[in-house]
């Protein structure tokens, strides 16, 4: 997963080099940008954000995320390709 943080929105913008691109309007300034990358990234698989976990890359743009109580099929039905971008606000 890759994460821009201070973009102009929170989305998915869909994988470059087998990694999810992340915009998120959050500074990366005391993990405002993981908490914003947690919940954008439970509400687009339906999960909750207890259940997204970041288990490698807090301080960097590259991260490995752990989602739990969820299936790789799953997750990429939710996140379907021909989307144009999954934001917060649903639209």
């Amino acid at each position: 997963m890759r994460v821009t943080p201070r973009a102009g929105r929170d989305s998915l913008e869909g994988e470059r080099a087998g990694a999810l691109l992340v915009r998120l309007k959050a500074p990366p300034v005391e993990g405002a940008a993981n908490e914003a990358l947690v919940k954008l990234l439970g509400k687009a698989v339906g999960l909750p954000p207890s259940a997204v976990r970041i288990t490698r890359g807090l301080a960097g743009r590259s991260k490995i995320v752990l989602l739990v109580g969820t299936d790789v099929p799953s997750v990429r039905a939710r996140l379907d390709p021909d989307e144009e971008d999954v934001r917060e606000d649903g639209r």
